[in-house]
């Protein structure tokens, strides 16, 4: 077994200031400890500023509201006010990933903003949404199902306001199957059109709260996955979690993002998938399966995965505590490295893999410490995507990576070490794979350009 592995992979990597810590306790006792810290509820998340708020009062009447009776200059404030806010809630959210203790509920967490992900400017639906995934992360999959599509975030994203019974909107049925539940390959195109009639009349007001809307819910008879009735939403979510296919793609989804990315055994996914389904899709039943099973720590797993930017980024500063000069800077390093928190390409997420590795992206997560020590400039220009140049597309984007280091945990982690053995302990601890007799002269020639 390895502390590292676990670490990394169950949470954003070990912290230099509680390394001894961990390290000393029994090996049995390293899942218990991480379940454990995770357990209590999070603290929500309200970076939403008063502008806002104070507009959305000043709406009026619930009727209003549901009109979304706001002028032109109402709209143009929220949404330079959300851009800012969206901002606020990217840098709090790495905060808790670097600094809190429950690593598992914020990496699962990230995982579900991938899989649920929403590109809404919106900092409302956005904060509500990122509730909804930390509050579920480790609890149960149909309640953390029904909770993102009755969001703002998700309705608005995915269109399903347009969803009416005299005009349907396939998008939000299409996406819950497709992305969501069952995966591609295991519904029709006829399910798509009569799950999207059961989704009739789901809505959200302004504020983003979930709203049934009853006129515009088409009460007849569908058929959907070999059943019939008048089916509405909720009961379509049934029906989705109803399916076998449904444990296993979400099984299949999480083996990629904490085992391997590459190397699925079929015959694992469906094990871990029945396992899943048979108990009542308990995720943390699904994580204990995985982190209990051999083949979790089997070499071919450990130091498989290529890191995602933000989960490089935090474990990064979980390793080297810092206090940054300007803590925006790492906005641009996101964009710079491809991804930005709340800002998915997609409704489908970011690819991962590989896709995380080009020549522009691969220098840079090198340079990242030279850029630290060094308070160097950090200079994007990058593809154009208002949305996420907040405004300034046609413009680069330069920020200065400055930091102060805190150095003392490491010399107090490694005070005891000898010279000659010190760079390899240093790789040991910063490394996922296992390094056996490294020196200085063995570490340069490895990493000669």
């Amino acid at each position: 077994m390895s502390l590292k592995h676990l670490l990394w992979r169950m949470g954003f990597g070990p912290r230099t200031k509680s390394w001894e810590n961990w390290s000393a306790l029994p090996p049995e006792t390293w899942w218990p400890k991480l379940r454990d810290e995770s357990l209590p509820a999070p603290q929500h998340f309200d970076v939403a500023d008063g502008t806002i708020k104070g507009l959305l009062m000043g709406v009026g009447e619930l009727g209003k509201m549901e009109k979304r009776d706001l002028d032109k200059e109402q709209k143009r404030q929220i949404r330079k006010q959300s851009r800012e806010d969206l901002q606020n809630l990217n840098l709090l959210w790495l905060e808790e990933m670097t600094h809190s203790k429950a690593q598992l509920r914020e990496k699962m967490a990230f995982f579900w903003h991938g899989h649920f992900a929403s590109r809404n400017i919106n900092i409302l639906y956005q904060q509500q949404l990122l509730t909804v995934l930390r509050e579920h992360a480790l609890g149960n999959f149909a309640d953390l199902l029904r909770g993102v599509s009755k969001s703002g975030a998700m309705i608005s994203f995915l269109n399903n306001q347009q969803n009416k019974k005299q005009h349907p909107n396939e998008n939000f049925a299409r996406e819950v199957m497709e992305l969501f539940t069952l995966g591609r390959g295991n519904y029709t195109e006829n399910d798509v059109k009569e799950a999207a009639r059961a989704f009739t009349g789901w809505s959200h007001r302004l504020d983003g709260e979930f709203v049934f809307r009853q006129r515009d819910h088409d009460t007849g008879s569908k058929t959907v996955l070999g059943k019939t009735g008048n089916f509405d939403g909720d009961e379509l979510l049934d029906i989705l979690l109803e399916k076998r296919e449904t444990a296993r793609f979400i099984a299949r989804k999480l083996y990629k993002f904490l085992v391997n990315e590459t190397l699925v055994p079929e015959e694992r996914i469906i094990w871990l998938g029945d396992r899943f389904f048979d108990s009542g899709y308990k995720i943390m039943r699904l994580l204990e399966d995985i982190v209990r099973s051999d083949w979790f720590y089997a070499p071919e797993n450990v130091g498989s995965k290529i890191k995602s930017p933000v989960e490089l980024w935090v474990g990064i500063r979980r390793a080297i505590p810092l206090e940054l000069a300007d803590p925006e800077s790492q906005l641009v390093l996101q964009k710079a490295l491809g991804q930005i928190l709340f800002y998915p390409p997609n409704v489908a997420g970011w690819p991962g893999g590989r896709n995380w590795i080009d020549s522009s992206s691969l220098m840079l997560r090198l340079r990242i410490p030279q850029l630290l020590y060094s308070n160097q400039d950090l200079d994007v220009r990058g593809k154009t995507d208002d949305d996420q140049q907040m405004g300034e597309a046609a413009k680069g984007q330069m920020r200065r990576l400055s930091a102060i280091m805190d150095w003392q945990p490491s010399i107090d982690l490694f005070a005891k070490t000898p010279d000659n053995e010190l760079i390899g302990k240093l790789a040991e601890f910063l490394w996922a794979v296992p390094v056996k007799n490294l020196s200085p002269r063995s570490v340069a020639k490895k990493h000669r350009p």
